[in-house]
């Protein structure tokens, strides 16, 4: 996988596929393919997929201490830039989603159309006292984080659907994502808790879809609301499951988002 340096980190990124640009940006605690590997192989086939491991995930080296969204902007961009990249549809989830709307914020330019998942403008006090507990749990012990999420991350469908072994085997594999960069999770949780992109939102110009799980504990649907409200001429949909949906129903969230890409490059 080819890397670039930006600032002083070092951005490993995964490049595949031919056409229109289309740049994939991961959430919290997972990595570029964890968070996108079915979208990467429906998409591949009609558009140069572009997706970096952010500071804190996959093989992405940096100086340490604290991730700011305007770092995480900036490697974005520079994977992009390094795969050959002028201009590009861009889709993000969850902290991804954070970035990729910051990232539309600061170069508007540069952006052919914007979904994003699971999005936030501003951390408020109950996602910060959540993701404090996450932050105290990965330092002690990450499977009882993993086992959290499972109740917090999924929708109810799913939850209501699971046998005790589909809980256990979904910890367990939660637990060892959770295992990769040894401070990744907790770095990229406390960029989740001190996020404020409040004032690039009037400056995205790229046809908008914000996409809101209805089940989301992690990040409420009021929070996309408002960033459907604050982006100009942004378009908001709802759809079933919970924060975790491209984990929790990866068919289901990839054909959402397919389904909007290809429009998008029809019109462009």
């Amino acid at each position: 996988m080819p890397v670039v340096t930006v600032g002083s980190s070092t951005v490993n990124y995964l490049v595949t596929g031919t056409g229109p640009g289309l740049v994939l940006v991961h959430g919290t605690g997972a990595d570029a393919q964890a968070n996108w590997g079915p979208l990467i192989d429906a998409a591949s086939g009609r558009f140069t997929v572009v997706a970096p491991d952010l500071s804190g995930s996959g093989a992405t080296v940096d100086a340490g201490g604290p991730i700011r969204v305007e770092d995480l902007v900036a490697q974005v961009l520079g994977a992009a830039e390094h795969a050959g990249l002028e201009r590009f549809h861009l889709v993000g989830h969850s902290l991804g989603a954070v970035v990729a709307v910051a990232t539309a914020g600061t170069r508007p330019e540069k952006i052919l159309s914007l979904t994003a998942h699971a999005g936030w403008a501003r951390t408020d006090p109950w996602m910060a006292f959540q993701m404090d507990l996450w932050v105290r749990l990965v330092r002690t012990d990450r499977e009882l984080l993993a086992r959290l999420l499972q109740f917090t991350a999924m929708g109810e469908e799913t939850l209501r659907a699971r046998s005790a072994e589909d809980f256990e085997q979904a910890a367990a594999a939660f637990t060892a994502m959770l295992g990769g960069a040894e401070d990744g999770f907790e770095r990229q949780t406390l960029a989740d808790i001190s996020v404020d992109i409040t004032g690039l939102l009037p400056h995205v110009s790229a046809p908008t879809l914000i996409v809101s799980s209805a089940d989301d504990r992690i990040v409420p649907p009021h929070h996309q609301r408002e960033l459907a409200r604050l982006i100009p001429h942004a378009e908001l949909v709802t759809v079933p499951g919970g924060h975790g949906l491209p984990f929790e129903d990866p068919a289901a969230f990839t054909a959402v988002i397919t389904g909007r890409l290809d429009r998008m490059a029809a019109a462009v």
